[in-house]
């Protein structure tokens, strides 16, 4: 497993997006805007953050 870390914040609401957006959301933990998380950094989570970019940011890399 990887060590390095990544913490994104949701920035928009998940309302009235497609339901793949926000299940890309909830599988990322966010609920939320203003919620933040740390995430191991790995293709599988960026290729989420990549499919709601629009409605996240990325905080910090580790």
């Amino acid at each position: 497993m990887t060590d390095k870390k990544i913490t994104v914040e949701q920035t928009g609401s998940a309302i009235g997006r497609p339901e793949r957006q926000s299940r890309t959301l909830l599988g990322l933990g966010l609920t939320r805007i203003g919620r933040r998380r740390t995430l191991e950094d790995t293709p599988a989570v960026r290729g989420m953050i990549a499919k709601v970019a629009h409605l996240v940011k990325i905080v910090d890399e580790k």
